[in-house]
């Protein structure tokens, strides 16, 4: 059963019946053996390196499985920092800040209420997936059971709240600009984050003024399902900054770990998009610095970024992958078309809030409006993102690449990207999705016509087409 939780970059199920307080603690007792060796192999040893950070989103099944985790890492001797409920970012600042072993989010971040699960990091918040100890937290939770030893470990709660709004407040800076924005909480962990960080309806901030929708969180309930890649549960957020005549909205999902912009016209800001923009915001403080992207972003991130004396990264999707890449690198700030942002200032980890700030900064300095700034890396036409069936994927695959290997270049960093932009006037990446039997498409041409052609070209070879 234990095998059915465990996902390609997390723990995740619904509650209880596929994750249950029994798995809990045994996660709770692997997690702590993986993390403390982790950390006693590391060579960097203090006080603080048998502490575990545990913090737990605003599910109501959120509270009974904290503390069976709690319980498996004090019975396999780990002790607990427990920080209450918090966004996920908040546990990459509070591992860092106290310079633990690790930390762990309850969390099902944008599932339906039903679920939950474990974000989990090891020291200086680098992310547990599957080939970076998932693997062996499972079978170490698999091999324990409740006639493991008395708990040795301790807990202690702890409020870091002071120091994490001093972290995220280092990113704002607007200045003398009176701002309005729109923020749709989605019910989740951004209706605890954004009032303490910025003051109810932005009040701690001088000149900002927020319009706050559904930001109580206590029901265990959602107005919309907390996913704002999902164009429909964008539109309060639509509707709120067209009624309220906002410079623009965020919207959040329900960790508080990704965010999506909508500028003043109403219109969804492609994420990729704001990575170009964010990009040329950052190269002018860190001239000559890396930028790191996701593999499906606009040629414009590319291009924007080597025009203005940047170092363009591009990585494979998924956290893993885009924090490795940023440290790797030393770049100052990275992008993910999922909504995730990466900051070399906050410990090379993604964060809704701080997203949030950088943008609102960016925005003050910017002689016009949000659809203007945005507007420059909105050059060509996208596909967004097409999901299709296939019975046999990798066959799939294989005939794409057959059929591309001599028209342009192929690079296969995560399934198979085919580049004709300079001869035919596109590019595409085609790729198995980490969660589900499906194949993802995603292409860009330089106008219309171009991106028509190379959808009807290649479709046809990755099965029925999924709209959902």
């Amino acid at each position: 059963m234990l095998g059915r939780v465990f996902k390609a970059y997390d723990v995740r199920g619904t509650y209880p019946d596929l994750l249950t307080d029994q798995m809990a603690w045994q996660i709770g007792y692997g997690a702590s053996r993986f993390l403390l060796s982790e950390a006693e192999t590391s060579g960097h040893t203090t006080p603080m390196m048998r502490n575990v950070v545990v913090g737990r989103d605003m599910r109501t099944s959120s509270p009974t499985l904290a503390a069976k985790l709690i319980d498996g890492i004090n019975a396999h001797g780990g002790d607990v920092i427990d920080v209450g409920m918090v966004d996920t970012p908040f546990i990459y600042f509070a591992v860092n800040h106290l310079d633990c072993a690790g930390g762990i989010e309850v969390t099902a971040s944008h599932n339906p209420p039903n679920y939950n699960g474990f974000k989990i990091s090891k020291r200086l918040a680098k992310p547990v997936g599957e080939a970076t100890g998932l693997g062996e937290i499972r079978k170490f939770a698999a091999m324990v059971d409740k006639g493991a030893p008395p708990a040795t470990g301790r807990s202690e709660q702890r409020d870091l709240w002071d120091a994490y709004i001093d972290h995220v407040r280092s990113f704002l800076d607007i200045g003398d600009r009176k701002i309005k924005i729109v923020i749709d909480a989605s019910n989740g962990m951004a209706g605890t984050a954004v009032p303490k960080i910025f003051g109810k309806n932005g009040s701690a901030i001088a000149g900002l003024d927020i319009v706050e929708i559904n930001f109580k969180n206590n029901t265990g309930e959602f107005v919309h399902e907390p996913n704002p890649l999902v164009a429909s549960n964008v539109q309060q957020t639509i509707d709120g900054v067209l009624k309220h005549e906002a410079d623009f909205g965020v919207c959040f999902d329900g960790d508080a770990d990704r965010c999506v912009i909508v500028d003043e016209k109403g219109t969804i800001v492609g994420c990729d998009h704001l990575t170009a923009v964010l990009a040329k915001w950052f190269l002018r403080e860190n001239p000559g610095s890396a930028i790191a992207y996701d593999l499906r972003s606009t040629k414009a991130v590319e291009e924007d970024i080597r025009a203005a004396g940047g170092v363009p990264v591009k990585g494979r999707v998924g956290h893993v992958f885009m924090k490795q890449a940023l440290a790797e690198h030393k770049g100052v700030f990275g992008g993910e078309l999922s909504g995730h942002f990466y900051f070399r200032d906050n410990f090379n980890a993604d964060s809704g809030v701080i997203a949030m700030a950088t943008v609102l900064s960016a925005y003050a300095e910017f002689d016009g409006t949000m659809s203007k700034m945005i507007d420059p890396a909105r050059r060509y036409a996208q596909s967004g993102e097409i999901n299709f069936e296939i019975e046999d994927k990798d066959e799939a695959l294989a005939m794409v690449r057959e059929t591309y290997f001599d028209r342009g270049e192929l690079d296969e960093l995560d399934g198979v990207t085919i580049d004709c932009f300079d001869s035919e006037g596109w590019w595409a990446n085609i790729r198995k999705s980490n969660t589900e039997p499906l194949l993802r498409l995603n292409a860009e041409a330089k106008t219309p016509l171009a991106l028509t052609k190379a959808l009807e070209e290649i479709a046809p070879m990755l099965g029925d087409r999924v709209d959902h």
